[in-house]
């Protein structure tokens, strides 16, 4: 069962148990009251309170947005290297792809249609249209933040596109193409609570998904607020609309899908970090990584880049220029 799908079954029963106390008599008001007492706002499942904040170990040096140079022009679809991972995606006739399927604007499900759609899936069937020549010649896989590392280790997906932040210390796991797309670490409150920057925060709850840079980034605030860890970041707005924490806190891009979807919440606070996002890719294929440069090199001159952030991303203003790429050879 879904973490959403379990808070619904724990939801009704509560409200199965309302009901069922609204239909005693005076007699039983003692006994209602006590159920009441007992009571407990539902949670979504796996949340950790407080959450385990992984040491960062020694920090290797290197630049993170570097990556590998395209290996020339792109080929054309159907005439993929023999020998190379690109090769052996187009014989099984599909791209494998790890995402997340709750990220309102980058990585949902369009209640319309079903279909997966977003920024993010955008890039992703990019990808596609340049391999196969079908941008719907893909897999869908639903991860975790904190799986996104092991699933690309572990060979069960081609490539992790889920707004991961390049890292020396991820550089040493995987590898990433360029950046596609810049971002900060905020906080988002609800509207009224008085909490304008993590200096407010001290001894409260801040919620992030575990496996996350988040997670480290809020305990190491000279505040020391509490790190809550959950599956998604979706959760992380179920709780703050329970109460259960007073903020959550990611990604400026990412709390604007959280922003849009609940508007008594508002985004606040100074970034604390920088947070530049690439496709995670096995350390094993550095020839897919060339690849998946090529393509981004090419939506970021044909226009395609802009035109996507300007249908999913408004609310952040107009659509800056495509992140610029650095590459290390």
């Amino acid at each position: 069962m879904s973490s959403q799908a379990g808070l619904r079954a724990a939801c009704a029963a509560l409200l199965l148990l309302t009901v069922a106390a609204g239909c005693g008599g005076a007699d039983d008001e003692p006994r209602v009251a006590a159920s009441a007492a007992r009571a407990v706002v539902p949670r979504p499942l796996n949340v950790e309170d407080p959450a385990d904040v992984p040491s960062a170990g020694p920090a290797p040096d290197c630049v993170p947005r570097a990556s590998l140079r395209p290996a020339g022009p792109l080929p054309g679809p159907g005439r993929m290297p023999a020998g190379t991972a690109m090769a052996r995606i187009a014989q099984r006739g599909r791209l494998v792809v790890g995402i997340d399927q709750n990220a309102y604007l980058f990585s949902y499900r369009d209640p319309a249609t079903g279909d997966l759609v977003g920024f993010e899936i955008d890039i992703a069937r990019a990808i596609a249209r340049a391999m196969f020549g079908d941008p719907k010649a893909i897999e869908f896989r639903s991860i975790t933040t904190a799986d996104r590392i092991p699933v690309i280790e572990r060979g069960e997906v081609d490539m992790v596109i889920r707004t991961m932040t390049m890292t020396c210390e991820r550089w040493q796991q995987v590898s990433f193409s360029t950046e596609y797309l810049t971002s900060h670490q905020r906080l988002l409150v609800r509207r009224g609570s008085g909490i304008r920057e993590f200096a407010h925060l001290g001894g409260r709850k801040v919620c992030a998904t575990r496996g996350s840079t988040s997670i480290r980034a809020i305990a190491a605030q000279p505040s020391r607020p509490i790190p809550v860890s959950t599956d998604s970041t979706l959760d992380c707005l179920v709780l703050l609309q329970q109460g259960q924490v007073d903020a959550v806190s990611t990604i400026d891009v990412l709390l604007a899908g959280l922003a849009a979807q609940d508007p008594t919440t508002e985004i606040t606070g100074a970034a604390v970090s920088d947070e530049p996002a690439g496709v995670g890719i096995s350390r094993r294929s550095p020839e897919l990584v060339r690849f998946v440069n090529g393509v981004l090199e090419r939506i970021r001159s044909d226009g395609t880049w802009s035109r996507s952030y300007q249908r999913w991303l408004p609310s952040l203003g107009r659509a800056p220029a495509p992140p610029a790429p650095v590459y290390r050879d």
